[in-house]
């Protein structure tokens, strides 16, 4: 793995075992490492003051500060991302109500306002994270919440494809930049190793809403006709209203950083003193460049720039173009899909369930055992894989008949390994300061919504109900994907070679003076050659 093969100073983030740490000879000898290897972070850092090189602590202290963090922040998190899914998801169940007739729109229309949504939503990215980085993740993030259901639950009078198109436009502009914010706000409670698991949850969420918005859809779409109201008015209604509640929460409990978790909520500090400097030594030993700036430091225009010509991303970015295209249409229409086959609109919510469902427990074990054998590439590999065979068989079923088959494949393309989650942990794991990771993770994101726009068009009404067409194009992308995956491996292990080459050539006082540089650390970020990309 490329982490075997980093030649850096001495592992800084072993901890000891059971004993105690104030009297263990084994926690001083540990302390003496910890002092030998760890950059003191920036004066700026707003964990400055918990700074300690010479802290030690136990395996079973360190489980129970992230078990904590899991419980008040990660469950917190998860259920903003809920909201975000219901509000995301729920024109897709409101489809089977007649939606498109009631409002006399067509399934480009559908398209078309797909992708302004998606087109607002990646407009709204980098915007988004510099709101963030000047104001902080516990104001912005509550804020967009807020901001998108509303217009989520008012768009339930909406009658016209006008409105149609503004809504979508409102709902994308707000939910654009949530996705990397959240991401990058959980990168200062956990370590690089535990950020693809963690990342697997929050998408794990998206597909638990999935399966609860079905369910509350199948029951609230029977509501048809109540006072004299379609069904999708209530599911536009009360999903909104459901997500504005979440928001309104996440606005007076979210903490500021891992040193500042007071809140209107919880006027008492989530962590002991104890747990605030172990929270914050074992970040820095982890990867000091989260000591560098200040949570809320801006970000500059050449910043920006610094982060978009580093060529290892370029691989990554072009992942996230295209690797996510050939399941998109496939889920986006599964509903209707079942609708258009005969299935009753109770039903046809009902049977998107076990798609999610099958997401859920694949991309959970996938990014865990990404996790276990720190490998990146082969992971995605099986996740993209998955789905070119069943795409393949879509091609070769007759274009009459077979429903239930036709459901059985839709459901296991739309419940494919999403490796997202390990991508997304990729790419932090790749860049070496903060505000580089911030600027990365939104570039991504907005290369990945590029992606859906180009996914949204692929399934044309001429094509349907089968769209033989649409899915010969999805599986041409599917085997492109296989392939950038490969190159972009080769290219990050050709770069670790180079690096490695020049760092074996210093001398040892060469390398201690090239380590202790903090100026140029920072300055050269990923292209140290102390540093070794992950894949």
């Amino acid at each position: 793995m490329a982490a075997d093969m980093e030649p850096g100073p001495k592992d800084p983030t072993r901890v000891t075992k059971d004993e105690d740490p104030a009297s263990s000879k084994a926690s001083q000898n540990v302390g003496q490492e910890h002092l030998a290897g760890v950059m003191p972070p920036h004066e700026t850092f707003e964990g400055y003051h918990r700074f300690d090189p010479t802290a030690s602590w136990t395996v079973k202290e360190e489980r129970r500060l992230v078990l904590k963090t899991d419980m008040l922040l990660l469950t917190v998190l998860c259920l903003m991302f809920f909201g975000l899914q219901l509000d995301r998801g729920n024109l897709s169940n409101a489809l089977t109500d007649n939606f498109l007739d009631d409002l006399h729109l067509t399934t480009n229309d559908y398209n078309n306002g797909t992708t302004i949504q998606l087109l607002c939503f990646l407009a709204s990215e980098f915007p988004v994270q510099l709101l963030i980085k000047r104001y902080g993740f516990r104001r912005v993030l509550p804020l967009l919440m807020l901001a998108w259901s509303l217009v989520s639950w008012t768009q339930a009078w909406m009658t016209t494809r006008a409105a149609f198109y503004v809504t979508r436009a409102l709902i994308g502009t707000f939910e654009g930049g949530f996705i990397p914010g959240t991401i990058l706000f959980a990168t200062y409670f956990y370590k690089t190793k535990e950020l693809s698991v963690r990342l697997a949850l929050f998408w794990s969420t998206l597909n638990i809403a999935r399966i609860i918005s079905s369910l509350l859809a199948a029951g609230i779409l029977e509501m048809r006709g109540t006072h004299g109201k379609p069904g999708w008015f209530w599911l536009f209604l009360i999903d909104g209203l459901i997500t504005f509640v979440i928001g309104l929460f996440a606005f007076f409990y979210l903490p500021q950083s891992p040193t500042h978790t007071q809140s209107a909520l919880c006027p008492r500090s989530w962590y002991t003193e104890r747990q605030e400097t172990i929270m914050i030594n074992r970040l820095l030993r982890d990867d000091p460049s989260k000591g560098l700036t200040h949570i809320k430091e801006r970000a500059t225009l050449q910043d920006v720039l610094n982060a978009w010509s580093d060529k290892s991303m370029w691989g990554l970015y072009f992942i996230g173009l295209v690797a996510y295209i050939p399941q998109n249409p496939v889920q986006a229409y599964l509903s209707l899909t079942l609708k258009r086959l005969g299935f009753s609109t109770f039903d046809s919510n009902m049977l998107s369930i076990p798609s999610a469902a099958l997401q859920i427990v694949l991309m959970l074990g996938l990014a865990k055992s990404s996790e276990y054998f720190g490998e990146r590439t082969l992971h995605c590999v099986i996740g993209e894989f998955w789905s070119l065979p069943l795409l393949a068989a879509l091609l070769g079923l007759p274009d009459y008949g077979y429903n239930w088959p036709r459901f059985a494949i839709g459901t296991l393309i739309s419940g494919y390994p999403y490796f997202h989650p390990i991508v997304s942990a990729w790419i932090s794991e790749n860049t070496f300061d903060v505000k580089k990771r911030a600027i990365t993770a939104a570039t991504y994101n907005v290369i990945v919504q590029v992606g859906a726009v180009i996914a949204s068009q692929i399934y044309r009404s001429y094509d349907s109900p089968y769209y033989y067409t649409g899915n010969k194009v999805l599986v041409a992308i599917c085997v492109l994907s296989l392939v950038v995956f490969v190159l972009q491996r080769e290219l990050l292990r050709y770069l670790n070679r180079q690096k490695e080459k020049k760092w074996n050539a210093m001398s040892s006082e060469e390398r201690i003076a090239y380590q202790a540089d903090q100026t140029e650390r920072e300055k050269e970020g990923n292209q140290r050659l102390d540093f070794r990309f992950k894949y």
